[in-house]
């Protein structure tokens, strides 16, 4: 006869969830451990800030949680597909009985963080267009006032400083200190561009700093600098770290320079240059006007030689000449004109003359009026008129004593 069973305790759902999370949360080799899979099924919470996800390898798959004061301090942004290696706990949510994860921190698997986060940022902002060489502003030829955003500490300041008092001294160098490195860097770097181009105090901006590794030069790539150098509408040449460091904020500057000092050098001319290019000019402006002035003087010896100036009597006789054959030429054609004039003339009063009435009374015809109104019809008069008879040499006036018609005659 066997030992008789323990009699089975009777638990809730409750108290099984409790104790099971209390068994994983009092295991040691699950306060701090490191799992590393696929990120799947992402929500980020915008609300709360937190990230559910689910990590997962070819065989099995856990939910995972990120609460938002760790996930605030990553530096890229989580999407699925993406390998990553976390940290943090196992625990149960009680009220749901899940089993989860609750990672404190994560690292991309296989590429650093601070990488991945510049990667993902330079997409970004290139989608949107701040890069573009379009939206680039020209440096003005000779700057008045340049402003130099860095460290007060910096060696990149000594050096800027020296190139520009160098090459241009007639440009004022405005030394606008920042925190170059640190939680404090962006912030501080944001407020002085900002407050430079609100006051115009300089009309360029040399923002620089020596290198470092990519954690040191970071500043410099977070999003709200990059944004605030590519909003400034004074324009900025950015000389970040060495020449093989490319930060996202040198992308969005109107210039980059590989080192500071190369920086000033873009920033400003070389007045040794300007004087031996002011030189050239001068001597070129001299030699053209000595040019000018002698073909000037040739051309005006010239005319001055010409007989019109030495000898004015000669082409005034030339003229007078020439006067004279106008004269007796116009005098010709008007005699000339004159007389076709004149023939015509008689020709239309000989006609003229063959049609006139008085013509043909001189050929023994006769013209009849009565009251100087001339008589054509018989019907016209009557006997006892008095009327006049027109004849080629003179007026006959006689009464009517009687009429007859021409049937009558």
């Amino acid at each position: 006869m066997g030992v008789p069973l323990a009699k089975p305790q009777i638990l809730t759902v409750s108290q099984l969830n409790r104790y099971v999370k209390a068994l994983l949360d009092e295991n040691p080799l699950l306060e701090e451990i490191y799992l590393k899979g696929e990120i799947s099924n992402l929500m980020d919470h915008f609300q709360s800030g937190h990230l559910y996800f689910t990590l997962k390898d070819h065989t099995a798959a856990i939910k995972a949680v990120m609460f938002r004061s760790y996930a605030a301090l990553l530096p890229f942004r989580p999407e699925n597909g993406m390998s990553v290696l976390l940290r943090g706990s196992v625990s149960l949510y009680e009220r749901d009985g899940s089993f989860q994860f609750y990672a404190t921190d994560m690292q991309p698997d296989g590429l650093g963080s601070l990488h991945l986060a510049y990667e993902q940022l330079k997409k970004q902002l290139l989608g949107e267009g701040l890069f573009d060489p379009g939206r680039k502003q020209p440096l003005p030829a000779y700057p008045q006032k340049i402003c130099v955003v860095t460290s007060k500490d910096a060696a990149a300041l000594q050096d800027v400083l020296h190139v520009l008092s160098r090459r241009y001294p007639l440009c004022t160098a405005v030394v606008v200190p920042v925190t170059v490195q640190g939680k404090e860097a962006a912030p501080s770097i944001v407020q002085a561009l900002r407050y430079i181009d609100e006051h115009q105090t300089g009309d360029l901006i040399i923002l620089c700093r020596g290198g470092g590794s990519l954690e040191d030069l970071w500043a410099f790539n977070e999003e709200l600098v990059v944004r605030a150098v590519a909003a400034c509408s004074i324009p900025i040449i950015a000389a970040i770290g060495h020449e093989t460091d490319t930060t996202l904020a040198e992308l969005a500057a109107d210039l980059r320079a590989p080192t500071p000092s190369a920086a000033a050098e873009m920033a400003v001319p070389d007045c040794y240059e300007l004087g031996q290019r002011i030189l050239g000019t001068e001597q070129y402006l001299k030699m053209t006007a000595d040019q000018t002035v002698a073909n000037y003087k040739q051309r005006l010896t010239g005319v001055a030689n010409q007989k019109v100036l030495t000898d004015p009597g000669f082409f005034l006789n030339i003229n007078r000449q020439k006067l004279d054959s106008l004269i007796e030429l116009l005098g010709n054609a008007s005699i000339n004109i004159l007389f076709q004039k004149k023939s015509k003339l008689g020709h239309y009063a000989g006609l003229l003359n063959s049609l006139s009435p008085l013509a043909i009374l001189g050929r023994g015809y006769s013209i009849t009026q009565k009251n100087q109104v001339l008589v054509s019809h018989i019907s016209q008069v009557k006997p006892g008129d008095q009327i006049t008879t027109l004849v080629g040499d003179g007026l006959i006036q006689s009464e009517v004593t009687s009429v007859d018609e021409k049937e009558n005659l």
